[in-house]
């Protein structure tokens, strides 16, 4: 089994979330990033309101390496919510552009946000097939 000796530049890109923030637009409420001890994984805990209904959960979001195989390529999450729900997604940041892929990369279903030049907010949105989704935006508390 390989060792994984430093997180990839990929997901510590991510560093930028770590923190409090306020969500507003189709979903409101907040949600807090943290890095898990050792930096492999950022956990996303979740707070939330959206479409009248609370949606409440904690989100993992590295690489995935199941045992005795290589390390992904992508950088992956899976939500889990409250009422029994997983979710997954793939992550990608590239300068100020971040994409979170609902399911594999490249699904019709994405958030695609920027980051502001002083990274206290995300402005973005989200695209559902079918021509569904909404505006989201997040303020570093």
């Amino acid at each position: 089994m390989s060792e994984n000796t430093q997180p990839s530049a990929e997901l510590t890109a991510l560093d930028r979330l770590v923190g409090t923030w306020t969500v507003t637009g189709g979903a409101e409420g907040t949600v807090r990033y943290e890095w898990m001890t050792g930096g492999f994984f950022l956990l996303q805990h979740v707070e939330l309101t959206q479409f009248g209904q609370p949606v409440t959960g904690l989100e993992v979001i590295g690489h995935l390496h199941p045992f005795g195989e290589p390390i992904g390529a992508d950088v992956v999450s899976r939500f889990y919510d409250a009422a029994g729900n997983t979710l997954d997604y793939v992550y990608e940041l590239v300068g100020d552009k971040l994409v979170i892929w609902g399911g594999a990369k490249g699904s019709p279903a994405y958030y695609e946000g920027t980051f502001s030049a002083d990274d206290t907010t995300v402005t973005g949105e989200w695209v559902y097939p079918g021509g569904g989704g909404y505006a989201s935006t997040m303020t570093r508390s």
